[in-house]
């Protein structure tokens, strides 16, 4: 495979927040094998130590993998000793749920706009990267038609997070959506307003599955076919269909768009194959037939929201060499090594 000429040369330092986390951890992994040096933020540095002492060991070692603390992301200027030296800042770090709006919306804008900031006080920057999501350009439910573009916005998940109680069951659920359009509008705001030095783009997925590359890196979405396997549905807010992307690809979408030197001021929307958890019960049974699973779920629904993936796609051949996303049975085997029986 001819490797494109890249926006930033080989042992560039890239800065990844949140770097014990499970689509971070995973870009950190491709980063390095590129032959780039990262820089991972965590807030805890003890609680992170797996990384530098277990998965990411021989590149800590030689000096190309290293940790810094960042304890508290919305502060103005908690990023500035991180970005020092840096090619170009991955933001992944994210809020997770949570009932009450302020916890989650505000901060998410407060911590985009400390790293923007950040990165833009730093000459070095070239390249600045956010981990989006589909539902920062669509409310994610089995009755959502839309058609997913460029300029598609979930202001449904806005509006419902900041309405006065009471609140439908899905209300967290809602508060998180609304969380991500303001962390991703944030981000296009500065672009447009500001004109920081950096090409800045956006990768916005679905359902993240498949492998950890450790036992202590937690991930809601990485823990779904594991527990499956050991005979839990996935959670009820989940749909019973859902189009599902394999970490590895994420991560990838995330090299191209700080590597790719067309792409810029791009949301790339990666979001795989459409299965239902039936299907992957069926693809679990036939590879592990001594296995007993749970029954598979009753309901013939599926998702009607659509998105041109063509973008993506292109990116997928273009740096990882690859025509189509990688099979169900293959993200499967991945995500359970370690949990399943030979």
């Amino acid at each position: 495979m001819t490797v494109p000429t890249p926006a930033i040369p080989k042992g560039s330092w890239v800065l990844i927040t949140g770097v014990n986390g499970h689509v971070a951890s995973e870009l950190a992994s491709q980063f390095l094998e590129r032959g780039y040096r990262v820089r991972g933020t965590v807030r805890d540095l003890a609680k992170s130590s797996w990384l530098v002492d277990d998965v990411f060991k021989t590149f800590a070692a030689i000096g190309d993998f290293e940790l810094i603390r960042v304890p508290d992301i919305v502060q103005d200027g908690a990023f500035d000793a991180a970005v020092k030296g840096v090619s170009a800042v991955a933001h992944v770090a994210a809020f997770g749920f949570g009932d009450d709006p302020n916890k989650v919306i505000p901060p998410t804008i407060a911590s985009m706009r400390s790293i923007l900031k950040s990165a833009a006080a730093e000459p070095s920057v070239k390249r600045f990267v956010y981990t989006s999501s589909v539902v920062a350009a669509a409310y994610f439910s089995m009755d959502t038609t839309d058609h997913v573009t460029h300029d598609s916005w979930n202001d449904k998940a806005v509006a419902e997070a900041w309405s006065p109680p009471p609140h439908k069951e899905t209300f967290e659920f809602a508060v998180y959506m609304a969380g991500k359009v303001a962390g991703e509008k944030e981000l296009w705001r500065f672009v447009t307003e500001e004109k920081p030095q950096f090409v800045a783009n956006a990768v916005n997925p679905q359902t993240i599955l498949g492998r950890r590359l450790s036992k202590n890196c937690s991930s809601v979405s990485a823990a779904m076919i594991p527990n499956l396997y050991n005979g839990i549905y996935p959670p009820p807010l989940i749909s019973p269909c859902v189009y599902g992307i394999d970490v590895k690809e994420v991560a990838l979408m995330h090299v191209a768009a700080v590597l790719d030197l067309d792409v810029k001021s791009a949301r790339i929307h990666v979001w795989g194959r459409l299965y239902t958890w039936n299907q992957v019960l069926a693809a679990m049974r036939k590879l592990f037939p001594k296995h007993t699973f749970v029954d598979d779920i009753s309901s013939g629904e599926t998702l009607k929201m659509t998105v041109d993936q063509t973008l993506a796609l292109s990116l997928l051949k273009k740096w990882g060499g690859q025509d189509d996303w990688r099979k169900l049975e293959d993200v499967i085997l991945d995500n359970l090594k370690g949990t399943a029986e030979e």
